[in-house]
This record gives C-alpha cells, structure tokens and sequence, in this order.
C-alpha cells in the first residue's frame, strides 16, 4: 500500500536559550500544492528553506504552516538619548534667561519622554544562527509529523477505496450474469413487444418490426459497458499498488466509472439491470468522494 492522503496535522515545539516555539502544520485537500506560511516578523529569511522541505515531501494539497515564537529575555538597560537631552538643557537654559524661571532639576528631566528609552540586549550573529538551525529541525520533525499522519489517513482511504472497487467488479458481474440478458430472455422479450405492436393496428409490416426489434436489442446490449467496468477495476487496482502518486489520474478514472454506469442504466431495458446501475452509481460517487483526498 502506497497511496497517501493529502489530510494532516502535525505540532512540534522546542527551545533554546532564552527562545521557545512551536510549529502548526495542517494540511488538506487541493488540486495543487499550495503552501501558506505565517512566520513571525523578523523571520522571512526562513521562508525559503521552509518551502523548499515542503515542495520536497509532498506534491498536492493546500497546507497551512503557522510558527508562535517566543523570548523569555525580560532583561533590560535603559540608554540616554543625549541628543534630546541637549536639546531639552538648552531650551531650559534659554527660558531661564529670558524669563527667569528656576532652574531645571536633573530628574525632571529625564523624566521627560524620550530621554530615557528601554534597551533589549541584541541578538548576535552566532545566536541568531543556532536559533534559525534548530527551527528549522523542529519544522523537520513537524513535516514527519505531517507525512506519517497522511500517510495513515491514506491506509485507510486504501481500505475503503478497495471495498468499493470489489463492490463495482460484484455488480458488474451481477449485471452480466443477469437473466435478463440471457437470448431466451431477450427472445422472449422481443417477441412480445412485436406481438403488442401487431396488435395495435393491422398497417404495421411485421418483418420489418421484427428487424427494428432486433436493432433495439442490440442497442441495448451493455456488454461493451461491463467490459469497460472491469477493465477500469484492474486500472485502479494498479493504482492503488504505484508509488507515485495516483490522485489526479484515480480522478479521471473515478469519472470514467461513472460514464459507464450513467450509460448502463440508460441501456437498460429490465427492472433488475437498472436497480443494478443505480447500486453502481451509489458505489461510484461513493469512491468519487474519497477520491479527492488522495496525493
């Protein structure tokens, strides 16, 4: 078993030093592969490496990728904006001068806004560095997370998937071996519909009704219908055994079953073999469903 679904979520959280974070990764349905990241500012560089892991290990679905980080780093300096603070003297100075308003005490005026600002210490290269490699492996973890998650949901789309697929090749062959498509059946069937046309009126040439007949039976021969119907079950039992992924071409597969089934119905000339179609449309959108979240 091979085939992996393209629903998934996964966590992973970590820390150094002073930094804490944790990666969200989910993933779900989508006819393409589309990636939306949400990083913290300051954090863009990161973008690139994490796209590139993701466009490695998976080809379809739309995945959402989230990263909360956090500095426990609460330590702070205080640094004096002496330019303000020479500005401000100065102004004090003048006003002293040409109004003689006391002088300025030192406290009031650092306490005045801006001369004093709050100062977190600085990040180094080299911290920033080992910060960035274990986010990076923590998203490793969280991408594991994720494939191993698809790849169970997968398992059980196997599952189902080859259920429905013994359910098809179970009507279709219930559909052929039907009584109804039997040549005494048919012959049967023929003659009293010719019967109740000679019946209706004496102006019909019975020769003729018989060779229209014998055209409307053949028109309603399904039996290039249920050839098609198994030949499609061994194609996706097939698929279901590759390793690449199946999930575009199950889909144009799941449609050609539907075809088929659409037809056979409306082939259908007997009760028995058109409650059959219908079981087989149920199964086929059925499968049709689960198909869409196959890889």
């Amino acid at each position: 078993m091979t085939i992996t679904s393209m629903t998934g979520f996964a966590r992973d959280s970590g820390s150094l030093g002073d930094w804490s974070w944790q990666w969200e990764l989910k993933s779900v349905n989508g006819k393409a592969l589309d990636v939306r990241l949400r990083l913290p500012p300051g954090l863009d560089h990161l973008e690139g490496p994490v796209r590139q892991r993701i466009q490695k290990a998976m080809k379809r679905g739309n995945v959402q990728i989230g990263l909360t980080l956090l500095n426990s780093n609460t330590r702070e300096t205080v640094a004096v904006n002496q330019t303000l603070l020479a500005e401000l003297t100065a102004i004090a100075q003048r006003l002293q001068n040409e109004i003689g308003s006391p002088p300025l005490q030192a406290e009031a005026l650092l306490g005045l806004r801006g001369v004093i600002e709050p100062v977190r210490s600085e990040v180094s290269e080299e911290e920033s560095a080992a910060r960035d490699a274990a986010l990076l492996a923590s998203f490793d973890r969280a991408l594991d997370a994720l494939a191993a998650a698809r790849a169970e949901e997968g398992k059980r789309l196997h599952a189902v998937l080859t259920e429905q697929l013994q359910r098809i090749a179970s009507l279709a062959a219930a559909a052929r071996d039907n009584p109804a498509r039997s040549a005494d059946a048919i012959r049967k069937r023929l003659g009293e519909q010719v019967a109740r046309l000679m019946e209706a009126g004496n102006g019909f040439d019975e020769q003729r009704l018989h060779q229209e007949a014998i055209l409307a039976a053949t028109r309603s021969d399904i039996q290039e219908e249920l050839d098609r119907l198994f030949s499609h079950v061994e194609a996706a039992g097939e698929l279901l055994s590759s390793r690449e992924p199946i999930g575009r071409k199950f889909d144009f597969l799941a449609q050609e079953f539907n075809r088929e089934a659409n037809t056979l119905c409306s082939k259908s000339i007997d009760r028995s073999l058109t409650a059959i179609g219908l079981d087989l449309k149920t199964v086929i959108d059925q499968m049709r469903e689960q198909v869409q979240n196959i890889e």
